[in-house]
């Protein structure tokens, strides 16, 4: 770095003009308005990121999942499980990181402040100073050049009169001649005297200029560095925070693969299996001969098997057409 660069270019050559300093220090609060804004971007971001790392955390511990599975599977979902938190409280610890960054922000916008007010308040004396002096000394060359006319015209006035035979008022027009070639050098005296002031307080103005413009672009390097740095740092604890959740994922993919559907099944069958023998056919029996009509042991009643044997026919009918006898029970026709 040369320091060169601020104090070679923000000139003007109008002695009163604070033009350069003034863009420089705009510049400077531009800088220092970016650096607040990244602080607040930081402190959001790491509001977002706790209430994600809650809002996690209370899913994995709340919210059921998975929580009848058996074995392997089961132990899997474990893993899971944790894991889970782990990102959860991973999340909270970044949003604790990012308002520690926010905070050194803040520090270092304070401290750069303090440095420029005191660059500032010597920069705004020295301003005030130099506007006093020039308007003295503008004053100061006004009277003069007046008493310059003045005298000038006393001049001429001893001129007209060389052919008066007035003693007396020639007389007069010398002793005026006189004092205003007097109040011209006195004029001038005060002239010259505000003008050497004024060229000593605009060299301790160029100086102080010099020294402002050096503290202003350390700064203005430090502020850059410093930003640019506490940038690539944020994006180091993001990065992190990816790498140590992929790890967690990754640890869940590993306990997965661990995962044997056959030994889950398996465990299943062992720990809740009912019996292994199924039960016997149901068999059929005729309501009116149940042992000539039954089918043999262990045999299956086909679809084509009668329901029922067939009816006896009835031996008498009575006088009334709507019942018939069948070995002496009645029936009744729909």
């Amino acid at each position: 770095m040369t320091g060169s660069l601020f104090k070679g270019n923000f000139w003007s050559p109008d002695i009163l003009s604070t033009a350069g300093y003034d863009s420089i220090i705009q510049h400077l609060n531009n800088g220092r308005k970016n650096c607040k804004e990244f602080e607040d971007f930081l402190k959001e971001r790491a509001s977002i990121e706790e209430k994600y790392g809650k809002d996690l955390l209370n899913l994995s511990r709340k919210k059921p999942c998975g929580q009848s599975e058996i074995n392997t599977l089961k132990q899997a979902l474990e893993v899971f499980k944790q894991k889970v938190e782990s990102v959860a409280q991973c999340h909270i610890q970044l949003a604790q990181t990012l308002r520690e960054e926010a905070r050194k922000i803040e520090e270092f916008r304070e401290k750069q402040k303090l440095q420029r007010k005191k660059t500032e308040v010597v920069m705004d004396a020295v301003h005030k100073q130099r506007s006093l002096q020039f308007k003295k000394t503008m004053d100061a060359k006004k009277t003069y050049e007046q008493k310059c006319r003045d005298k000038d015209d006393a001049e001429q006035a001893v001129h007209r009169s060389a052919n008066l035979v007035n003693p007396k008022q020639q007389e007069k027009l010398f002793v005026k001649l006189a004092s205003a070639k007097t109040a011209l050098e006195d004029s001038d005296k005060t002239y010259m005297i505000q003008v050497n002031t004024l060229d000593k307080i605009r060299e301790e103005w160029q100086s102080e200029h010099i020294k402002a413009c050096e503290v202003f672009e350390a700064q203005e390097y430090e502020r850059i560095n410093f930003f640019r740095n506490a940038l690539w740092s944020h994006m180091n604890h993001l990065s992190k925070q990816c790498v140590t959740s992929d790890d967690m994922y990754e640890q869940v993919r590993k306990s997965l693969e661990m995962c044997s559907i056959e030994k889950d099944i398996e465990y299943f069958v062992t720990q809740r299996k009912t019996g292994q023998t199924p039960p016997a056919p149901v068999m059929y029996e005729n309501f009116y001969c149940p042992q000539k009509n039954a089918a043999p042991q262990g045999k299956a009643t086909g679809p084509n098997l009668p329901r029922r044997g067939p009816l006896p026919i009835p031996k008498s009918l009575p006088d009334d057409p709507d019942y018939s006898l069948i070995d002496g029970y009645s029936l009744i026709y729909q």
